[in-house]
């Protein structure tokens, strides 16, 4: 079992985590006012002391404790320290994200320290935006200073200002549409106090507004957390982190894809050619701007050139590359500025157009490159360099036995020849098991349903499903389902659960797949069939040179540089083929199938 202390934005994250596993676990507030449906969780309200902890710990066998509380709940951090130390209970802490300081930002350690500050700074007129909690702590400011407090609009919150005697005439409301740029143009204050809450709380909002109006802010920072906490600070760390402490919790574990991989070997060639010292892990951070580590371990340190490898852990799916090696070889060079890739032994090399790599080029894919670049600027910074100072960096990425593990894929096809290619657009690797991920797609539904959703939207991933929710902003969060490759499934399911209306989102490469009858659009499973879009295209009656190119396609997204921007008639002719396969599995209610172009447009049938 496991315990969340949540009443954040960060507790909804966990739950959501939580949820993916199917099993029973416990989501704790000490107030009912987050709004938040369980379907596996169980919600627990009131606070708790240490011993209290201890007591419903001991009771429902929890193994984990996850805090995910506000940064500033300093009691309930203590009493979980407390009582998951005496239970030798581990603890997760979900952090937030908290943006860099900036020069007009003041920072204190207490609200003592604040109140000394601002007395001696003689500020008449202050906005504490700190909380109901902290009028307490500034009382011995504004009993003489013109202050005005911003709190929730709650009964609870009311009761405490009125009793510590604050005036009702200097109290605002917080509203979640707020301006805080008018905000602070209507009241004028001298200064503004507020707490290191991170991007959840509203910080970079506050830093943003008082910066325009060249003002101070004042800034207390977060209390520190027990040394024992396992800090976390996104999606994937928290769902891997679980793995490794509670290995039963989820039915299969998440990976890393060989992009993160070879920006993870990359970072530590590089570290090690710089500092000279080699390094058995490294931070990297996903293309989401989720950090993680990733192990590494350096092979060689030179005055020029350094090289590091990581073992590609792909998690519970079976990814040919899994348990094999990815290297990456650093070098400085006077040949150009900037970052350069070079094709080492066992990555592929591009030989056709079409998949946004220049022919001859070693087959790394945009976002490993960008990743990687991310890295080596972070890592030049932090060492006080630029690249111009090293006059270039050369990157050799190279698996060793890449070469015949590219047997096993679609890549000669694909024009990539003596290797694999180095891919992955979200860093992670989920498990291609039909069973675990169509297992999560049913309870996505389900938590969906149960939240009184009768419209679901899939989707392939994050980047669709970004797209489609502009064009349903109004849905809430659990309505949109990515569906992975598992497309017929997850309008069985759908039926099963007895949705009214499905919105199905796809992107060209799996139109062309699903259009053509594959249900299943995994390219371990099927690649494109060009011989079934020159049918198509055939009967639409299109030029000579537009089937002349489509011969000589290597990828579906090539289809959108061939088809003149205005022409929609072999799209829309994909969409109403993918009507016809995916309405068997969706008889009974509304399905709505539209195509995402690269830009984002969409594209009805």
């Amino acid at each position: 079992m496991v315990l969340i202390f949540g009443g954040t934005t960060e507790g909804r994250i966990c739950a959501k985590v939580c949820e993916e596993a199917g099993k029973v676990f416990y989501y704790s507030t000490k107030s009912a006012y987050q709004q938040i449906e369980l379907h596996h969780g169980v919600r627990v309200s009131g606070g708790m002391n240490a011993q209290q902890m201890k007591d419903f710990i001991r009771a429902h066998d929890i193994r984990m404790v996850i805090d995910a509380a506000h940064p500033f709940a300093e009691e309930l951090h203590r009493n979980i320290d407390l009582a998951t130390q005496a239970l030798e209970i581990p603890v997760i802490r979900y952090e937030r994200a908290y943006p860099q300081s900036e020069s007009h930002l003041v920072w204190f350690d207490t609200y003592a320290d604040a109140v000394e500050y601002l007395n001696r700074q003689q500020f008449n007129k202050l906005l504490a935006l700190t909380g109901v909690n902290t009028i307490q702590k500034l009382k011995p400011y504004w009993q003489n200073h013109n202050t005005w407090f911003r709190i929730i609009n709650r009964s609870e919150s009311n009761a405490i200002a009125r009793d510590l005697g604050f005036p009702q005439e200097k109290i605002i409301y917080f509203d979640k549409e707020d301006d805080e740029l008018a905000l602070l143009h209507n009241l004028k204050p001298d200064a503004v106090i507020t707490k290191e809450s991170g991007e959840s709380g509203g910080f970079q909002e506050k830093v943003d507004a008082t910066r325009a109006m060249n003002l101070p802010l004042l800034v207390v920072r977060r209390p520190k957390l027990s040394s024992l906490f396992i800090s976390v600070y996104g999606i994937y760390g928290l769902r891997r982190t679980i793995e490794q402490l509670l290995p039963s919790y989820f039915e299969l574990r998440i990976g890393f894809t060989t992009g993160s991989s070879a920006t993870a070997a990359t970072k530590a060639a590089l570290l090690a050619l710089i500092t000279q010292t080699a390094m058995d892990e490294v931070i990297i951070h996903l293309p989401s701007g989720e950090p993680i580590t990733i192990p590494t371990q350096v092979t060689s340190i030179g005055e020029s050139e350094a090289s590091a490898f990581v073992i590609k852990d792909a998690g519970d799916d079976p990814d040919v590359t899994h348990g094999h090696a990815i290297a990456s070889t650093v070098s400085y060079t006077g040949e150009h500025s900037g970052v350069r890739f070079l094709q080492g032994q066992g990555v592929g090399k591009v030989t056709l157009p079409g998949l946004d790599i220049p022919i001859g080029d070693p087959a790394i894919n945009k976002t490993p490159r960008l990743m990687i670049q991310h890295e080596i600027q972070e890592v030049l910074l932090e060492c006080g360099l630029s690249i111009d100072s090293a006059q270039g960096i050369d990157v050799k990425i190279s698996v060793p036995e890449g070469e015949q593990l590219a047997e096993k894929t679609f890549n000669p096809r694909l024009g990539i020849v003596g290797g694999i290619s180095i891919i992955g657009t979200s860093g992670v690797v989920k498990p291609f098991s039909s069973d675990a991920f169509i297992g999560s797609i049913r309870r996505e539904i389900q938590v969906a349903k149960a939240l009184k959703v009768t419209h679901i939207v899939f989707n392939s991933g994050a980047k669709s499903e970004r797209y489609l929710k502009e064009l349903y902003p109004d849905f809430i969060t659990n309505a949109f389902i990515q569906y992975g490759n598992f497309i017929g499934e997850a309008l069985n399911l759908a039926h099963e659960e007895g949705i009214q209306e499905v919105t199905l989102g796809v992107m060209l490469g799996k139109a062309v797949k699903l259009a053509e009858g594959h249900l299943n659009t995994h390219s371990k499973e099927v690649v494109m069939n060009k011989e079934f879009i020159l049918n198509l295209a055939q009967e639409l009656n299109y030029s000579d040179w537009v089937i002349e190119e489509i011969k000589k396609m290597t990828l579906a997204r090539q289809l959108w540089q061939i088809i003149p921007s205005d022409d929609l008639r072999l799209f829309q002719l994909l969409l109403k083929h993918c009507q016809l396969v995916c309405k068997p599995q969706f008889p009974n209610g509304k399905l709505n199938i539209y195509l995402i172009t690269e830009k984002g447009e969409i594209i009805g049938g």
